[in-house]
């Protein structure tokens, strides 16, 4: 189990900055299992990590989404709103790594800066020592464009968040999101 995190972790161990598992990956480490299949691997870093990022990849053939379409990245400083890296080794291994923002000591939501999360609470670690996106944070990413995946991980991780995710996510949702039908499961 997990052994594509295990995979990752090889290719990211001479990256120095803190990174964290991302996407449906976060969710099923959360968990404990997975819980579906997944046909990417995400990570998150900070933004300020990003040539550390590309020398740890120098090898791999490394693209920045720009305007929807992959643009090959030279190691030039990514500002926003490019925030997504795809890369690609020469064994045939895929990557996807997403820049968060961060201000000081808060993580800062790229679509809505006013959302923030302290960095001291994001070290949430799996049980075979992966770290990961806090699910609450996931979700929210999750919670713009929800497909149906999407869903699958919110109903999936629910019983496993504590009241004090469920209130971030809760408030986090109300401001960014007011519609949005998780937050009938996290109103009552």
């Amino acid at each position: 189990m997990f052994e594509k995190c295990t995979e990752v972790c090889q290719w990211l161990s001479e990256f120095d900055g803190e990174w964290w598992f991302a996407g449906g990956w976060a969710i099923d480490l959360h968990i404990g299992e997975e819980t579906r299949h997944h046909e990417d691997v995400e990570v998150a870093i900070f933004r300020e990590n990003q040539l550390d990022l590309y020398e740890t990849l120098k090898s791999w053939d490394l693209y920045v989404v720009k305007q929807k379409e992959l643009k090959r990245w030279e190691g030039e400083t990514l500002l926003l709103p490019d925030h997504e890296i795809h890369a690609f080794s020469q064994e045939g291994h895929r990557l996807e790594i997403l820049l968060n923002e961060k201000s000081r000591h808060y993580w800062q939501f790229r679509r809505d800066p006013s959302i923030t999360f302290e960095i001291s609470r994001m070290h949430l670690q799996s049980e075979h020592g992966y770290a990961y996106l806090n699910p609450e944070i996931v979700l929210l990413y999750k919670s713009t464009y929800t497909k149906e995946k999407d869903e699958g991980d919110f109903r999936h991780v629910f019983p496993y968040l504590n009241e004090h995710q469920k209130e971030w996510l809760k408030q986090a949702l109300m401001h960014h999101h007011p519609e949005h039908r998780w937050l009938e499961a996290l109103l009552y």
